[in-house]
């Protein structure tokens, strides 16, 4: 694979879905060669060089020059044995990889803010304690731990609620109306793929002394019921009538991206309102 070789090196993407796809699309273009490593690698796209690899079983050799190692692994369901596979044997079947091959590359790791606690709308950031609710929780913070013992300098980027192209749950839930307004405040955090993406890219590439700990939102951490009827009014749609609060949804915190706007980091949708406009006019495709 001699002829892919790049002057800027190496990317490699270990769980190349659709947010680690769009990330290896931006490393390319910024000069480097990107490998994704996923059990369907036909599915990428040419910037890409796919290969087929199960990460939790016996893994190709790293070429010399890889840089940058991106863990963006998925669970396929959300029970434990899925997160245990997804995330805490695949990463340390990487950084076994890793050694083996004596590559001091810059890793990081796409975690959750899952492994907060939090549900009185009270504000966290990077120093808040570590405090999983949930056994899936608890498992992405076993990883994240993993991971600071044999790589200290690695950077921990924490993602909460992910939309964009193709992810359209709550667009999905107002036209079929099922949606419900929440009777009391329920605090929400999230980012557009896109941003999430380009932060993986700015915090491997263009900060000098990263930290250890990112926590990766828009931001304006929002109240579910204003989404829902920002949305409704987009969609010229009834606003929902006000029922229970979802069963599904643990805590409701209000997230700061301080320390990551701090790196000079700029968000294209800053907001709810510019990320949802912009899935609602069509912009951009879901990676398959």
């Amino acid at each position: 694979m001699s002829e892919g070789k790049s002057p800027r090196g190496t990317v490699l993407i270990a769980g190349c879905g659709d947010l680690g796809t769009e990330a290896g699309l931006r490393f390319a273009a910024a000069g480097y060669r990107v490998i994704g490593w996923r059990r369907s690698a036909d599915k990428l796209p040419a910037e890409i060089e796919g290969v087929p690899v199960d990460l939790t079983g016996e893994l190709p050799p790293l070429p010399a020059d890889t840089r940058i190692v991106v863990l963006a692994t998925a669970a396929d369901s959300r029970t434990e044995d899925a997160y245990r596979a997804a995330y805490l044997t695949a990463t340390g079947n990487v950084l076994d990889a890793l050694d083996r091959a004596g590559i001091d590359a810059q890793v990081l790791l796409v975690s959750s803010t899952a492994v907060y606690g939090g549900d009185e709308g009270e504000w966290v950031d990077e120093s808040t304690p570590v405090a999983p609710g949930t056994a899936t929780a608890k498992i992405l913070a076993s990883t994240e731990e993993l991971l600071r013992d044999r790589r200290p300098a690695a950077i921990i980027l924490r993602l909460s609620g992910i939309y964009g192209p193709g992810r359209t749950r709550l667009i999905d839930q107002l036209s079929s109306g099922t949606a419900v307004l929440p009777q009391e405040v329920q605090w929400t955090n999230r980012i557009h793929r896109d941003d999430a993406a380009a932060a993986i890219v700015h915090l491997t590439t263009q900060v000098g002394e990263p930290g250890p700990v990112y926590i990766g939102v828009d931001n304006e951490p929002a109240d579910q019921g204003e989404v829902l009827e920002f949305l409704a009014a987009q969609l010229g749609v009834p606003t929902p009538q006000v029922g229970p609060a979802s069963t599904s949804r643990t805590g409701s915190k209000r997230l700061s991206n301080a320390a990551l706007t701090a790196t000079g980091f700029t968000f294209t949708y800053p907001s709810f309102r510019e990320g949802y406009l912009a899935v609602l006019n069509g912009d951009g495709v879901r990676h398959p």
